[in-house]
């Protein structure tokens, strides 16, 4: 068979995948903006402008679409919909809206993540996702972000690599010998974070599949 014969089933998506913090830039409300910035830890690349696509997703969507693509998964920024404490952002629920509006016109799939690693400043303050009322907190941003999903969303990652968030707390918590040395191995995830990080998605999917039964939610 050549590659001019080969067709893929019907429904199969073959796209792109960003995360907020990586591509958008200057997310200042993060965690990850200040953990980038306070010299306790070494960050060869701080995100900065990053690409800068928080101007320029149409752009980024667009190629996405000249080439052939169908899908695009990006995620919703947290910090940016909740930059403060209980101060919620319109403008930045309609900008993600926005965003799944075009994909849709574009023909491309939007699959949408709620949280990629990053978390808003004040929530990690407050003890991050292993902290008292997190699970409350997030389904609360679950809720406010739920008109973004009513633009035409069907594909919804609750937590992208729970796995590896876990895993990389305990690798941040200094648990055995440093990367890279003789014997080193990547560490057993937290336990705890694991167990709230489970709780998160329980709770985010129960809202969302109340809120539309024919989300996909993963």
């Amino acid at each position: 068979m050549t590659a001019s014969e080969f067709t893929l089933p019907d429904g199969f998506l073959v796209g792109a995948s960003t995360a907020a913090h990586q591509v958008e830039g200057n997310n200042v409300s993060s965690d990850m903006w200040r953990m980038e910035r306070s010299g306790h830890l070494r960050f060869e690349e701080p995100s900065g402008d990053a690409a800068d696509s928080y101007h320029r997703w149409p752009e980024d969507m667009q190629i996405l679409a000249d080439l052939g693509f169908n899908a695009y998964r990006f995620s919703i920024e947290w910090a940016r919909i909740e930059p403060e404490r209980d101060a919620v952002s319109k403008a930045n629920v309609l900008h993600y809206r926005t965003m799944v509006e075009r994909a849709l016109e574009l023909g491309l799939e939007p699959v949408v993540t709620l949280h990629h690693f990053t978390n808003p400043y004040w929530l990690t303050e407050m003890g991050g996702l292993t902290g008292s009322g997190a699970v409350d907190r997030f389904s609360r941003y679950v809720e406010t972000i739920l008109p973004v999903l009513d633009a035409g969303v069907t594909w919804v990652c609750t937590i992208n690599e729970p796995n590896m968030a876990a895993i990389l707390a305990a690798l941040m918590r200094g648990d055995g010998p440093p990367p890279g040395s003789p014997g080193w191995s990547l560490p057993l995830a937290d336990d705890a974070l694991a167990r709230s990080l489970t709780a998160i998605h329980l709770a985010a999917r129960g809202i969302l599949k109340q809120h539309n039964p024919n989300l996909k939610v993963g």
